[in-house]
């Protein structure tokens, strides 16, 4: 059963004791993976997936109203700011905030960036354009299916994920987005996105969006393939990466309910 939290008090009268336990110094890998699925599943649903969607706060860069301690920062997370939009988290364990706390640090710290902001409807144009984009993803109704459809990724996504996937698409691929390849008895190639396999079979969309179904056992080869999203790192500059990466983040999808 989880704890509830001591009541804090932001001028530090309270003591929340996240110093003698998962500091940012001394934090684990697992502290941080922790502390970003927990964010994921509460505070992006107000902050958004990269931490920048009220005005004034980017916590994927370290960015808040004022500066905190490691201490402050968690009586914040755990019981909210009186007044204000920010809620108390009492489902929390202690455990739960320090690595929340953990991960923001930790997620605030220098990465590779263009460093540039973005226009959302010059990055629609692009994606549709110069970018070639829909001959592989769809957006809504518009766009081809045989790669991921980018309809809600930027509920996924966060913008350094998105912009490195357009940098260097192979760096990570989702198991889910893995391009596949079968060579069949005569010889020919069939490749496409895997949909399911299991002991006997494969079923997998080809790039002509054609659904296929083999017996493993009627295959001369089949196996993983390589990613066919290029890399738009020589095709666009640094300003239109920017735009098609801020044109991803605003692709939020119908709104749950």
């Amino acid at each position: 059963m989880h704890r509830h939290l001591p009541v804090f008090v932001l001028c530090g009268a309270a003591s929340f004791g996240i110093a003698g336990r998962a500091s940012a110094q001394h934090a684990t890998a697992f502290d941080v993976e922790d502390g970003a699925r927990v964010f994921a599943s509460i505070c992006a649903n107000c902050h958004g997936p990269d931490g920048n969607l009220i005005a004034g706060i980017d916590l994927g860069r370290g960015q808040f109203r004022r500066a905190y301690t490691d201490n402050e920062l968690a009586g914040v997370i755990a019981n909210g700011i009186p007044n204000t939009a920010m809620p108390a988290s009492p489902n929390l364990s202690e455990e739960q905030v320090e690595r929340v706390v953990v991960y923001l640090r930790a997620n605030a710290a220098p990465r590779p960036s263009t460093a540039r902001t973005g226009d959302a409807v010059r990055g629609k144009a692009l994606f549709e354009g110069k970018g070639e984009c829909t001959d592989c993803h769809r957006v809504a109704d518009n766009g081809s299916r045989t790669g991921p459809d980018l309809s809600h990724i930027g509920r996924l996504r966060r913008a350094v994920e998105l912009e490195q996937s357009l940098l260097a698409p192979d760096d990570e691929v989702q198991a889910s987005n893995r391009s596949y390849r079968v060579v069949m008895a005569d010889g020919t190639e069939v490749t496409g996105r895997l949909l399911n396999h299991d002991t006997y079979s494969v079923q997998m969309l080809d790039w002509d969006e054609k659904l296929r179904s083999f017996a493993k056992a009627d295959l001369r080869e089949y196996g993983f393939d390589e990613t066919p999203m290029p890399s738009y790192r020589k095709k666009l500059n640094a300003q239109q990466i920017a735009d098609v990466v801020s044109y991803l983040v605003s692709l939020q999808g119908p709104q749950p309910r």
